[in-house]
């Protein structure tokens, strides 16, 4: 894989360099709420503009129907790329279209511009390769050369992430060069113990990363509602908490494969539940109570991890030289509900672990909480990539810039 370090000493001045970046941020009313993707590429972008490239960002934002919509449109994170660079950056009100071309034209030696949102075109996401393939010949015009810096996108078969590189001469960003170093040490280069949290709602989406663990990591500390199956999997009552029923028979195999492989599978021993999901807009005070987790009510949920359950996680991350963090254990949105998240995360912070917090709800978490993000050892940009990455998966946007 060519890095931007090489793509560099080539010179890029004059140049128009396509960097396919990530900048698909949550939106509260038009307003960026967490910056962190921005912020992660920005380095990629700045040595591109100070090397004199004419710089044409391009991300997706949300899940539009290949149509344009106003609410996901990639102006605000134009704006807040700017407001990072210390510069102005131009905007393109289309993607392949007559804005982006006279954007683009406009450009200047060292200058950036964003393009819209890549979603607003069906041919981005479009399962047919030839549909694909025509949207990655237009954005080819726009270029003389492609970064791919990305990551939160790479596990997809789309146009600006697959096809596009193997239209123009190609590169990693700093960020993608990053991201697999800390993932090849999650998988090549594991120092141990290696202890692996997951939480999140749904164990269906953990299930094929599990199988993968299941013969890599010392310890796996389960939380969030994806917890409640495996309780329910172990004969306790769970009430109205999140379960996958039809997931059932898989968690036991992975909880007896666990045991005969030596791994220490660790499930909550206390829950907080309430018979009301709490209002995560208002954030009104909840009405809940502490109980064992085998002792679930019948008619509650359950909505974080307990306090005994918080020490004894803590306690499993402590003496730990690799962790892996993916999916709070529990609705931290709420504050209420935030203390199972908030003691992983601090737990993390006090180990002398090298930790990887994997993107998507965790890495909001850390930031929604107010930790440092320099007390981790890596912060990823991509929840779903990563876990795809740690799966075995050939992570297509990985394979282009490899080709």
């Amino acid at each position: 894989m060519k890095t931007i370090d090489e793509l560099l000493a080539e010179g890029v001045t004059g140049k128009r360099v396509f960097v396919r970046a990530d900048l698909n941020v949550p939106l509260a009313n038009g307003e960026i709420t967490d910056d962190g993707r921005i912020r992660a590429v920005q380095p990629t972008i700045a040595k591109l503009a100070e090397a004199g490239a004419r710089v044409i960002v391009a991300s997706h934002l949300g899940r539009p129907k290949g149509a344009p919509d106003p609410a996901f449109s990639l102006a605000p994170a134009a704006k807040r790329l700017g407001e990072l660079l210390g510069t102005d950056v131009a905007f393109a009100t289309d993607t392949v279209g007559a804005s982006a071309k006279e954007t683009v034209a406009a450009l200047a030696d060292g200058k950036v511009a964003v393009i819209e949102n890549l979603r607003f075109n069906a041919g981005e996401t479009a399962k047919d390769d030839a549909e694909r393939g025509a949207f990655a010949d237009r954005l080819a015009e726009l270029a003389d050369v492609y970064v791919g810096d990305g990551f939160g996108a790479v596990h997809r078969k789309h146009a600006s992430v697959f096809d596009l590189p193997a239209r123009l001469p190609h590169a990693a960003g700093y960020l993608i060069a990053t991201e697999v170093g800390v993932l090849k040490k999650l998988t090549d280069e594991v120092k141990r113990p290696y202890v692996v949290v997951l939480g999140g709602a749904k164990v269906s989406d953990k299930l094929a990363v599990i199988d993968q663990l299941l013969g890599k990591a010392d310890r796996i500390l389960i939380g969030g509602g994806m917890a409640y199956t495996f309780l329910k999997a172990k004969g306790h009552e769970v009430g109205i908490s999140l379960l996958q029923e039809d997931q059932l028979g898989k968690v036991t195999e992975y909880m007896e494969r666990a045991e005969k492989s030596g791994v220490e599978l660790v499930l909550p021993v206390d829950v907080l539940v309430s018979a009301d999901f709490p209002d995560l807009k208002t954030k009104a005070p909840a009405d809940f109570e502490t109980v064992d987790a085998d002792k679930i009510p019948a008619d509650k949920e359950g909505l974080d991890i307990g306090p005994k359950t918080r020490e004894l996680y803590a306690s499993k991350i402590a003496d730990a030289e690799t962790v892996f963090w993916n999916g709070p254990v529990g609705v931290f949105e709420h504050p209420d509900y935030a203390g199972g998240t908030r003691a992983v995360a601090q737990a993390l912070v006090d180990s002398d672990a090298f930790t990887v917090v994997g993107g998507g709800d965790s890495a909001a978490a850390v930031r929604t909480l107010g930790f440092d993000e320099d007390a981790f050892g890596h912060i990823s940009t991509g929840g779903g990539a990563s876990l795809e990455y740690l799966e075995g998966k050939t992570l297509p946007g990985l394979a282009a810039l490899e080709g």
